[in-house]
């Protein structure tokens, strides 16, 4: 992300409509593989686009912060060498599973995503597994 991109994103209010947080998450969700748990740290806000009532909360200002300063940190991300084994590494949280994949010590692409309603009240192992299943589908060009 180039430097005016940062300092836009350090500089951004704090949405007062849906609206506002929509345009957002859009410029967020541009950049979500650059993030680490993207779709943990956004369930707050984007549970605000869900509902027909806007209730900007403690929660949501913390996501809101979290989400502003992991855009705006430096993480360097390695390119791909396809001729080296790609390691696939998934943890599944409370409300959603996170993966890195990556080869040998440098991380080349994060993905995550909330767990569905029915996906919340199976055992943590099969939440894991599912975790799984979504991440080596998406990165399945690399894999």
């Amino acid at each position: 992300m180039d430097v005016s991109k940062v300092a836009a994103v350090q500089s951004w209010p704090q949405p007062r409509s849906a609206r506002g947080l929509h345009g957002f998450l859009g410029l967020a969700g541009y950049y979500r593989r650059f993030i680490k748990d993207y779709g943990t740290l956004a369930v707050p806000l984007t549970s605000l686009l869900q509902k027909n009532v806007f209730l900007w909360i403690e929660a949501t200002n913390a996501a809101f912060t979290a989400l502003k300063s992991a855009l705006s940190a430096a993480l360097v991300l390695h390119l791909p060498d396809f001729d080296r084994e790609f390691v696939v590494d998934c943890d599944a949280l409370g409300s959603g599973f996170g993966a890195v994949l990556h080869q040998g010590a440098g991380p080349i692409a994060f993905f995550s995503r909330p767990f569905a309603a029915r996906h919340l009240k199976v055992a943590a192992y099969e939440r894991e597994l599912i975790g799984l299943a979504q991440a080596v589908r998406h990165w399945s060009p690399y894999l």
